[in-house]
């Protein structure tokens, strides 16, 4: 008798697939199906060899393939396909069975799906996965969330399919119901903005200075020695170097229309629904949006005329600047980002470990990079964090990039050069660092319009004006 398998996953395309072919080689039984027969079929013909498979052509087959109480990986598209496959799993499930959703799932459906399941007795796992196709394979970085009793049975297998930093894993318990598919989701807000600024810097050099390709991914190499030393600092050289057919730069040859698949935006929503300032990423969602908006930027750029300039020359003192500028600003969008997943944690009732959660993002995830551990080491000190940038090392950090970081927002204005989350993430920290703004006035209009009353600096309580009457103050 065929020996029963430790894990199931239903859906095998690049992702599914390789976290089959990871938990394979990892040294678990792994039972595959897909509806498409031949992808299981093909998989088992090319990676048969890496460990024991068990291939299936029904859901049945399938579900019989699984030691009790099983455990399946569902890797299919966000969405109505997720609800799709768990009731097609769920006549062959039995008690205490285990559903494993490891795609990009909006978390209000995870928390839907977790209560839906309970009911039926199906104990389900909202597992957030990063690190791409190459992660998969070779150990991502897994946020999973639900059932604590489900992630304890699986725990021994995804803790090894995972990446490993220092000798721990990039996969803990996140939370209940869809407390990883949030965290998840902030993720790829983080790397959204973190993405947008490297575009930026990246523009600013092609367009400011006139430089080509290569010698922008020669800068980039060298920042990735410092502490800019990042997966996406890494691979934006790469891609810069990178020629195509031609002999010429592949990335001169790409459209520049940049897609997104909705977590980016979901981070941006849930914030504004929290009062998250989330400047930095929200900033990079719409740059996405307008980068779609091609045809409309083609004819404005006929239309539409900006300062005349001609590139300049780039000398040390300009790529340093723009390196500052970087650091600072990617400080502030992950500072935005661990706020919003505090402010999450409260209102959900998660009680979110951010410093285990930058931990798990040290290694096999797209944001992985050399100052988590910084992050990690502040909410380790045990002292409550309001806000990253206020923590020395950050705190330092940023002052002593902020004249640069000015130079260079303002090198993109004087020039024409777009810099929206190098912009918005300066606005942010001038806002941040401002005892008394400008809200004092936002308060005095719409209590003139709306009677929405105002609070006093040197008095208790709320007052209103009597605008169109007497003009008179009045407590209310």
């Amino acid at each position: 008798m065929t020996q029963l398998a430790d894990l199931g996953v239903f859906g095998l395309s690049t992702m599914g697939g390789n976290l089959a072919r990871n938990a394979a080689r990892n040294g678990f039984g792994v039972a595959l199906f897909n509806r498409h027969v031949a992808r299981t079929e093909e998989l088992v013909a090319e990676h048969g060899a890496e460990g024991r498979f068990v291939a299936t052509k029904s859901v049945g087959e399938f579900a019989a393939a699984l030691a009790k109480p099983r455990a399946i990986l569902i890797m299919v598209q966000a969405g109505k396909p997720v609800d799709d496959v768990i009731e097609e799993l769920l006549p062959h499930l039995e008690a205490e069975d285990i559903i494993i959703d490891g795609g990009n799932s909006l978390f209000t459906d995870t928390n839907r799906r977790s209560k839906y399941l309970r009911d039926r007795h199906i104990r389900f796992v909202g597992m957030g996965v990063s690190g791409g196709e190459e992660g998969a394979l070779l150990g991502p970085s897994m946020m999973p969330g639900g059932d604590e009793s489900a992630y304890k049975r699986v725990e021994p297998i995804v803790t090894k399919m995972a990446a490993h930093v220092d000798g721990e894993p990039c996969c803990a318990y996140i939370g209940p119901e869809g407390a990883g598919h949030y965290v998840k989701m902030v993720h790829n807000g983080i790397e959204y903005a973190d993405m947008q600024l490297i575009a930026e810097a990246y523009d600013l050099f092609k367009s400011a200075y006139g430089l080509d390709a290569d010698a922008i991914a020669g800068i980039f190499e060298e920042w990735n020695k410092g502490e800019l030393d990042s997966y996406l600092i890494e691979i934006t050289a790469a891609v810069l170097h990178k020629r195509d057919s031609t002999g010429k730069p592949l990335v001169d040859a790409i459209l520049d229309e940049a897609e997104q698949k909705g977590t980016g935006r979901w981070t941006a929503q849930s914030a504004l629904d929290l009062g998250v300032p989330l400047t930095s990423i929200t900033e990079a969602v719409y740059a996405r949006a307008l980068s779609g908006h091609r045809t409309l930027r083609i004819t404005a750029s006929k239309l539409l005329t900006g300062p005349a300039v001609s590139p300049r020359k780039a000398g040390k003192p300009d790529i340093d600047a723009i390196r500052d500028a970087l650091y600072a600003s990617k400080i502030i969008a992950y500072a935005q980002g661990f706020e919003q997943l505090e402010a999450a944690s409260q209102q959900f009732g998660w009680n979110l470990k951010l410093g285990r959660i930058a931990s798990l993002w040290r290694g096999g995830c797209i944001i992985r990079a050399r100052f988590l551990r910084r992050i990690r080491e502040a909410y380790d000190a045990g002292e409550k964090i309001e806000n990253l940038v206020l923590q020395s090392y950050f705190r330092d950090a940023v002052l002593q990039a902020e004249p640069a970081w000015r130079r260079v927002v303002a090198l993109g204005i004087e020039q024409g050069v777009p810099t929206p989350a190098f912009s918005s993430s300066l606005a942010y920290f001038d806002g941040l660092r401002r005892e008394r703004g400008p809200a004092n006035l936002l308060q005095g209009l719409r209590d003139y319009f709306g009677a929405h009353t105002y609070r006093r600096l040197d008095k208790p309580g709320s007052f209103h004006t009597r605008w169109a009457q007497d003009g008179e103050e009045v407590g209310v």
